[in-house]
């Protein structure tokens, strides 16, 4: 037997010092099937969303009222919003979804800043409406993109609701959203609880 077989043998220590490869993971293609978690999260956030958008509402119907200009719109706008909320707590409901545990405090804040945006008029409460609708309009567009054939029926109701939020907030513009006080900041701060409010809703 050549010694030049043996050369070409790697040694035991050469094989164990060389670091195993693994295989990659494989690619997920657009329109592949999601995991049934990540669905599950899809459909918690939202009706985490819609309860506090209900919420919002509430609170600014509460301190405006009936004497408000604006009354009629907002009913309009909050009945809406229960609408989409029945709709996901039937998916919960169907796909056994538990709800997010932050449920109490978004009852407690979306009140809350309904009211207070409601308490600096009603060009405020109409900023405060456009700003959640724009951060939700890409959230829901964002979730719509990630699902397949498979949960066509889901996409499309994505999609059906994004299109009543974008209404939502072009009623806020075409009611003096932007004429609000200090609109700029006002409205960043909404948009940024808003994202925070659908990290923490996806989580906990």
């Amino acid at each position: 037997m050549s010694s030049d077989r043996f050369a070409s043998t790697p040694s035991a220590e050469t094989r164990a010092s060389t670091p195993a490869q693994r295989p990659s993971a494989p690619t997920r293609l657009p329109g592949d099937r999601r995991p049934r978690h990540a669905i599950d999260r899809m459909i918690r956030v939202d009706q985490a969303g819609e309860y506090g958008a209900v919420r919002i509402y509430e609170g600014q119907i509460a301190v405006l009222g009936s004497r408000s200009a604006n009354a009629g719109v907002l009913r309009h706008m909050r009945d809406q919003e229960r609408e989409h909320l029945a709709a996901f707590n039937r998916l919960m409901r169907d796909r056994r979804v538990r709800p997010t545990a932050m449920t109490p405090v978004w009852h407690v804040m979306g009140f809350a800043l309904g009211a207070g945006t409601a308490l600096l008029g009603e060009r405020a409460a109409m900023a405060c409406t456009v700003a959640v609708e724009e951060a939700i309009d890409g959230h829901y567009l964002t979730q719509a993109e990630q699902l397949g054939d498979d949960e066509a029926d889901l996409r499309d109701t994505l999609l059906r609701f994004r299109d009543e939020e974008l209404e939502h907030r072009d009623i806020g513009l075409r009611n003096g959203a932007e004429q609000a006080p200090a609109y700029p900041l006002l409205s960043s701060v909404i948009k940024g609880g808003t994202r925070l409010a659908i990290w923490v809703s996806e989580r906990v």
